[in-house]
């Protein structure tokens, strides 16, 4: 959240609970210069015992976290990880290079060009409806065949399409999928609103063509 001081609730609480890391987005909405941005993550970091990941989704918070922040707060003893939705390639590949935070790609068609660059891993909308597919591309890349990191990767991207550029949120098309297979999700909450049935029909349709089903 943005007010540092129900963030610090919220991360404790999960602390409390037996989270063994937090994840924590960039304050939205409001904009904060990058001192601002900074120092609300190491108020974060200050209060909890547990690793902190930090998220950056300048598409949806409205603010990034630049590289030079991304570098000083690299120094902080619980700053681990960071999950990166913020297309930037270079700038990702410039952090990577320069401190020992573990990178994970949160944009589902940044996965390889990503870890092409030195990031760890995913962290995966797509991956709760197809978790196999896109830990088989890892692994393929970890193991040096590109061509059948490759190769998987595209299987996946008219699922990854569907799911996160078809005019629906991941949320949304995530749980829908789950839903329709059998395995829990959950309804979403307002203001979103449920996929109709013939989403769901071309998801499934979508999704078993990707999965081999």
């Amino acid at each position: 959240t943005t007010p540092p001081r129900h963030t610090v609730t919220l991360a404790r609480a999960a602390e409390a609970a037996g989270a063994d890391a937090v994840l924590v987005v960039t304050p939205y909405y409001s904009r904060p210069p990058q001192d601002a941005v900074e120092e609300h993550f190491r108020t974060v970091a200050d209060a909890v015992g547990v690793p902190v990941m930090l998220y950056d989704i300048p598409g949806r918070t409205g603010t990034r976290i630049e590289v030079d922040t991304m570098l000083r707060l690299a120094e902080h003893p619980r700053v681990e990880g960071v999950k990166d939705c913020a297309y930037d390639l270079l700038g990702s590949a410039k952090v990577i290079a320069a401190t020992g935070l573990a990178y994970y790609s949160g944009s589902e068609e940044l996965n390889l060009p990503l870890r092409s660059v030195g990031a760890v891993g995913y962290v995966s909308t797509v991956a709760n409806v197809a978790g196999p597919l896109l830990a088989a591309s890892l692994d393929a890349f970890e193991a040096g065949s590109v061509e059948e990191a490759t190769r998987l990767n595209a299987a996946a991207l008219p699922l990854i399409e569907a799911m996160m550029a078809g005019g629906l949120p991941g949320t949304v098309t995530a749980k829908a999928l789950l839903g329709a297979l059998g395995l829990p999700g959950g309804p979403v909450r307002a203001p979103l609103r449920a996929a109709s049935e013939e989403w769901v029909e071309r998801l499934l349709k979508v999704h078993g063509e990707a999965v081999g089903r």
